[in-house]
């Protein structure tokens, strides 16, 4: 009891992986990525996470949310990594405060993807960047599977997306807030009636993160009790948990090459 206790806390300060000295044994080194630049002409930061089991050409895309590091998922890479599972983060360079470049930070995610030598793509994404997961795994032959954390709607763009996508889409979402736009992505999941829903009971829009910081918290989070950092660390264990079932699950369901 003792040491998940520990474990907890020290996830919610952003200070420790989950459960590092086991889960992740059979992760390779983070690979450093080389420059990529989006077909608007800026820099792509994207960080890869390899795995000593991973079926060569299967890769796992992650992208944050609107104006989020991908640093804010580097946990739930390497539980991926962990667990056979190849996968890369991928921060946006064309988003600004005034437009969340959706239909970019798509195609820059199946950017990241071909220079990888992706022949299977499964791809994830938090709050806008779901979204952006959902229009790549849309357009984008290559896609087994769309995985979307707290999925955020913008410029009308999800529900026709999520109405033509014929791969399978997992959604886990957390209680309504202006943060997840009280919840205007479980109309997306909707339209897809093949489409499969986890709502993660007393789950904010900054436990999809892991490690969150302070700004997602002063923006997303109401007034902490005594005890939400523990509640929230073992909100986001179960989060990694389950997309990694989700993601593992869409993999074996998959046709082979």
């Amino acid at each position: 009891m003792k040491s998940t206790v520990v474990l907890l806390a020290c996830l919610a300060l952003g200070g420790c992986a989950i459960g590092r000295s086991h889960l992740f044994s059979e992760a390779k080194a983070v690979q450093p990525a080389p420059s990529l630049r989006s077909a608007s002409g800026c820099l792509l930061r994207y960080q890869r996470y390899q795995a000593a089991s991973a079926v060569p050409g299967e890769l796992v895309v992650i992208a944050p949310g609107f104006r989020r590091e991908q640093t804010h998922f580097r946990e739930l890479a390497r539980h991926l990594a962990a667990a056979g599972l190849e996968t890369v983060t991928v921060e946006s360079c064309n988003q600004r405060l005034w437009t969340g470049a959706h239909q970019r930070q798509a195609r820059d995610l199946q950017l990241v993807a071909t220079a990888l030598g992706a022949r299977r793509v499964i791809y994830v994404g938090h709050s806008a960047g779901g979204l952006a997961a959902l229009l790549a795994g849309r357009a984008d032959p290559r896609t087994v599977g769309v995985v979307t954390l707290d999925l955020v709607d913008a410029e009308q763009l999800g529900i026709p997306a999520a109405q033509h996508l014929t791969v399978p889409l997992v959604a886990l979402s957390g209680e309504p807030s202006p943060c997840n736009a009280q919840n205007n992505g479980l109309a997306v999941v909707a339209a897809n009636p093949r489409a499969q829903l986890e709502r993660i009971a007393g789950a904010n829009h900054c436990d999809f993160e892991a490690p969150t910081d302070w700004r997602c918290r002063l923006l997303c989070v109401p007034a902490p009790a005594s005890t939400a950092a523990l509640e929230q660390a073992a909100r986001q264990v179960r989060i990694i948990q389950l997309t990694t079932a989700a993601l593992q699950s869409l993999r074996s369901r998959a046709p082979p090459d």
